[in-house]
């Protein structure tokens, strides 16, 4: 998989700096928001402006606790199918997309919409169906479950195989050895997904690779920029709710890349104070469905416990961004 994406400039090689015996706290950029939850969060708000409470949103627009609050404060109701949306009413579908069932759920309900989906998931989904089209099978590498997978898949469920863990891998039947590709949700582990293919191809080998990368940048970015503090660390402290599949992952990640612990929180209140025993260095990064407010937060709750010294660890710089969804342009 390939380390450069459009719209991102390497970074060079990081300096940590700080005192080697005082406490200081290392903050990972890239972290936070992505262009694609910048652009779903922005959908909602400017559909609240435009057309007033409530407005309908079909699942968490995305997975952040504080993101979800927010917005429902100023009047999106969230759903879990459009059947729960009253006809004729607006409905705004998450960044993680949606199948083509569910697109004709809303138009049999007469619903107006705004499709919220990042551009990178969509990406995904008209590779599925180039290559059902040409009678693949289709092995898509995700979490079982997971919003995402499920629009995926559901753009051919015929043709597509999800392939979660490694008993998984097993289990796979194919039609044709010759005609087999792989595809993955976004947001996974770069190295879990490689672990992935590598045990596909070993049944397939002529098993064919995405034609571009399926992981989007923002993952692989902030993986990237954890991985290159995370041996400093004592603590890695990452930011985001626990149904963040990109979140979840930081955590691992910093772990597999030698912090001495790492833990995921939703807000600074979260931290148990125990974690800081005997604790130097802690790094800090957050989920792309994080505000960076919440990061704000954390690190003024570590200056109050003398973490005071932050030292950002910057990997790459982010210059992405994406039109609003068509539905809202004209508005």
């Amino acid at each position: 998989m390939s380390s450069a994406s459009p719209g991102i400039e390497p970074a060079g090689t990081p300096t940590i700096t700080g005192t080697a015996s005082g406490k200081r706290v290392l903050l990972a950029k890239p972290r936070g928001y992505c262009a694609g939850v910048d652009r779903a969060v922005i959908a909602v708000e400017k559909a609240l402006e435009v057309y007033g409470a409530p407005v309908y949103v079909r699942k968490e627009i995305v997975h952040n606790k504080h993101v979800v609050e927010t917005l429902r404060e100023r009047g999106a109701i969230f759903v879990d199918e459009t059947s729960e949306v009253p006809e004729g009413a607006l409905v705004v579908f998450s960044a993680h997309g949606v199948s083509p069932m569910v697109h004709a759920e809303a138009a049999e309900r007469n619903l107006r919409t705004i499709d919220a989906t990042c551009p990178l998931v969509t990406k995904v989904h008209k590779e599925v169906n180039r290559f059902a089209k040409d009678d693949y099978d289709i092995l898509l590498i995700g979490h079982e479950g997971h919003e995402e997978v499920e629009g995926t898949a559901g753009e051919a469920p015929d043709k597509v195989q999800l392939v979660d863990t490694a008993e998984d891998v097993d289990k796979v039947e194919v039609r044709d050895p010759s005609k087999v590709i792989w595809l993955s949700q976004t947001t996974l582990s770069v190295d879990e997904t490689m672990e992935r293919v590598d045990q596909l191809r070993e049944r397939f080998p002529n098993l064919l690779d995405p034609p571009s990368d399926d992981i989007c940048y923002a993952t692989t970015n902030r993986q990237v920029a954890v991985k290159a503090m995370a041996a400093e660390c004592d603590l890695v402290l990452v930011v985001g709710s626990t149904n963040s599949s990109n979140s979840k992952r930081l955590v691992e990640v910093a772990l597999k890349a030698g912090a001495r612990a790492s833990y995921l929180v939703d807000f600074a209140h979260e931290v148990d104070e125990a974690w800081l025993s005997g604790v130097t260095t802690v790094g800090v990064t957050s989920g792309a469905s994080v505000p960076d407010e919440l990061v704000m937060d954390l690190l003024a709750w570590l200056a109050e416990r003398g973490y005071g010294d932050v030292n950002e660890v910057t990997t790459a710089n982010e210059k992405i961004t994406f039109a609003p969804p068509k539905e809202l342009r004209k508005v």
